[in-house]
């Protein structure tokens, strides 16, 4: 097969290791003497419902539940409910979802079963202004710090801290209800609580440290917003307001389990490198930072194998996953694959033997239409020929155009999973 095809194989591998229908089963609570009420929010979260459902043993009778999902990444389930809001930017479809879900685990007993499914893009699906706040000041914030270069964890901490569902609180409410929270991760170390803002986690995150997360980034807009996280750290009522940490009774009757994670799906791939002959090395599943500037750093790897046969001998991939971040200082398209993709382009400058692909698990790379780009050595002449200059196009953050001209997106359309994002450079 030819390089791009063999790309998009392991592509197609990482995805498939990260379905639903072959990891739920594997983790299925006991069945309860009353009610099973299957809840969630994510990208993955419609599929999560389905395959709950057709793999569920206890009686379908007492089987019930809401789960939010992205516009167009529903699904058919027969007791479950499912509807579809906003991602990245949440809106009224999201916080009305939010207030649907609360009212369904309100009142239940210690007799019953709360499954809570997450997967990434949660935060902005499962939107609930805490008291005071509004759709439209969650939605400046939003904004502002999907702009600013903030990483997830720090994204998150000030989401967790500007609403009445996430961070935990939405386990508050479930209690005393048993609850099971399966959970896709899609963030670097797989931590609970920063999936989709943990909202059925401990949050060891604090009001202080999400005003230090405004301030590092220089957000001055909403004020609305800013002043709440301000009153949250006044003594008089930050115990009232104030996330629940590990202590909080809410968290005595409850299990949290990863079923599926980037490294496991980055080893699925590894698997089809190593059938075809490549000897893959997976360099991180964690992988931070600028999408331009860690597509330096792996440009520096892939010319130390080309030049020196290290740290791995070719032919051979070169695997990452994790979750690079993208400031915004143009008015361009694309998301941070396609800018991960264009600066490597510009690095390796054409380097013989080496192809790339750059793509989100979910099938949707920032808010385009494509999953990600690929990179081959005739990248930038193919660009040269169009009149483009990659140096103009990731200046003005506008990625996408650059990739669409020269007919390299790879659009896939929604996966219904999400583990995060996929890189994978083939060097032959």
């Amino acid at each position: 097969m030819d390089e791009k095809t063999f790309l998009k194989s392991m592509f197609t591998a990482a995805v498939s290791a990260a379905q639903a229908d072959r990891t739920i089963p594997a983790y299925l609570p006991a069945v309860p003497s009353g009610s099973t009420v299957v809840i969630g929010a994510g990208k993955a979260s419609a599929e999560m419902a389905r395959a709950f459902e057709a793999h569920w043993h206890g009686p379908k009778e007492k089987l019930s539940g809401l789960v939010v999902t992205r516009y167009d990444y529903a699904v058919e389930c027969e007791h479950i409910e499912i509807v579809e809001a906003a991602h990245p930017v949440p809106d009224a479809a999201g916080e009305h979802a939010a207030k649907r879900i609360l009212d369904t685990v309100s009142n239940l007993t210690e007799r019953d079963l709360v499954v809570c499914l997450i997967s990434g893009g949660g935060s902005s699906l499962l939107s609930l202004p805490a008291d005071g706040l509004t759709l439209a000041d969650k939605q400046q914030m939003n904004r502002a710090l999907l702009k600013s270069g903030a990483n997830i964890r720090e994204m998150n901490c000030v989401r967790k801290h500007l609403s009445a569902i996430k961070g935990g609180r939405l386990a508050e409410a479930i209690h005393p209800a048993k609850l099971v929270t399966l959970l896709i991760s899609d963030v670097p170390d797989d931590d609970p609580d920063v999936i989709a803002s943990g909202p059925t986690v401990p949050d060891p995150t604090s009001y202080r440290e999400a005003i230090e997360i405004i301030n590092r980034y220089g957000i001055t807009e909403p004020q609305s917003a800013i002043q709440h996280l301000q009153r949250g750290l006044t003594s008089d009522t930050v115990q009232l307001t104030e996330t629940p940490k590990p202590d909080n009774p809410c968290f005595t009757n409850t299990v949290a389990a990863l079923i599926a994670t980037p490294q496991l799906s980055l080893q699925a791939a590894a698997k089809v490198a190593l059938d075809h002959g490549f000897t893959p090395l997976i360099l991180g599943d964690s992988i931070e930072g600028e999408a331009s500037q860690v597509a330096t750093v792996l440009a520096g790897i892939t010319k130390q194998v080309v030049r020196h046969a290290q740290p791995v001998k070719k032919p051979c991939v070169l695997l990452s996953g994790g979750e690079t971040t993208v400031t915004v200082k143009g008015d361009g398209r694309g998301g941070r694959n396609a800018e991960f993709c264009l600066a490597l382009a510009r690095t390796l400058n054409g380097l013989e033997g080496v192809f790339c692909l750059a793509a989100d698990t979910d099938g949707i790379d920032g808010s385009e239409d494509n999953a990600g780009c690929f990179v081959t050595p005739a990248t930038l002449a193919k660009a040269a020929d169009a009149g483009l200059s990659a140096n103009d196009y990731l200046a003005n953050n506008d990625a996408y155009s650059f990739f669409e001209k020269i007919d390299d997106l790879l659009i896939t359309g929604p996966t219904f999973t999400n583990v995060n994002d996929f890189r994978a450079i083939l060097i032959k």
